[in-house]
Formats: C-alpha cells, sequence, structure tokens
C-alpha cells in the first residue's frame, strides 16, 4: 500500500504570531525563517506521534482488495473518505458509491469496510485509490493543546540556538517535556 500526500494542511496549527508572542519578538525580519520552523516543527511532531494534526487530502493506493474487504488507513485521525476510485482494464477510472463501504474512523488505525464485493480493479498494480482526510481538525483549534506547545518549544529551540540545531532532530534539554507532551497522541504498532 503507497500512500501520498495529495492536498496540505491550508494552515498550520500555530500561527506566526502565536510563535513570535512565544519567542517575544515584535519585528518581521524573521517571520519567513519563523514560517519554516514551525513548519518543519509540525513535520516532526507528526512524523513523532504517527498522525498528522491539520486536515489535509491523503491518497491511499492498493492494488487489489483484500479477501475480507477490510483496509486499515494507515494515515489518521481520518475524519472522512473524499473519493474511492477504481480503475478498469482500459484504466478508466470509476468513483465507489459511497453506499458500497463503511467508514471505521473510531478506530486506530482507522477501517475502511467494503460491503459485498467491490469491483476488481483492471489495472494489477495501483489500481484502487481512496483518497482519505485526515487531521484533528481544520484549525489548531483543533490541534490538541499539547501537541501545539511541543510545537512552539521546537520552534523556540531551533530559533534560539540556530548554530547547532538540527532541524528533526528533539534535543536533548527539551526532549523529556517533548516526549511527554506528544505521549498521549502517538500512535503505537503492536504488530
Amino acid at each position: 500500500m503507497t500512500v501520498s500526500l495529495i492536498t496540505p494542511p491550508a494552515l498550520e496549527p500555530v500561527s506566526l504570531d502565536e510563535a513570535k508572542a512565544h519567542l517575544r519578538l515584535t519585528g518581521s525580519d524573521d517571520d519567513d525563517y519563523l514560517s519554516a520552523l514551525i513548519v518543519a516543527a509540525r513535520l516532526h511532531v507528526e512524523t513523532s506521534i504517527r498522525r498528522v494534526l491539520i486536515d489535509q487530502t491523503w491518497r491511499v493506493w492498493r492494488d487489489d482488495w483484500p479477501a475480507d474487504g477490510l483496509v486499515e488507513l494507515s494515515v489518521g485521525p481520518v475524519r472522512s473518505i473524499a473519493e474511492i476510485v477504481v480503475y478498469d482494464a482500459d484504466c478508466v477510472p470509476g468513483t465507489l458509491a459511497p453506499i458500497a463501504w463503511q467508514l471505521d474512523a473510531a478506530s486506530v488505525p482507522a477501517r475502511l469496510k467494503l460491503l459485498g464485493t467491490g469491483p476488481t480493479p483492471g489495472r494489477p498494480l495501483n489500481g484502487i485509490e481512496i483518497d482519505v482526510v485526515a487531521g484533528f481538525g481544520p484549525s489548531g483549534v483543533s490541534v490538541p493543546q499539547p501537541l501545539r506547545l511541543a510545537i512552539t518549544m521546537l520552534v523556540a529551540r531551533w530559533y534560539e540556538h540556530r548554530e547547532g540545531a538540527a532541524l528533526g532532530v528533539v534535543p536533548s534539554s527539551i526532549a523529556d517535556a517533548f516526549e511527554a507532551l506528544i505521549a498521549p497522541h502517538r500512535v503505537v504498532r503492536l504488530r
């Protein structure tokens, strides 16, 4: 199963103004740099918890339907299914009607159940496309506050320690606090 981002989040869970207030900055000289740090921090949090924060659309490709018709969706938290497309032998896409499937967004990972037998994809690779809307919501207000605080902490650390900070690495001086903030939201795989 291949997964790819189709539509990125429209905004970040922590705004530039919030980051500047946290850092007590008033000028705009470093706005571009701070914006890049916010994106990097969000991506680090998302990678750490194995979930996305702000609503975004991801495409899940499958070669065929599982025998039991149950598809686990690796991106989450899933809010909805935007569309399911199955390609026929001539590579013509056909949309699967919502009555042909059911979404269990409460499970982790979320599950999609095919009701009955779905159309067999005509192309041997990536014949099924499932577009998933995932995230805690459309704005930063929807994102749990501890995750927003973790982003703010990373932005502040990376901004204040530019010379030795590696983006994507949680510095040891804040690692314990960072881990405590994200731990309740982390998806753990037991397989």
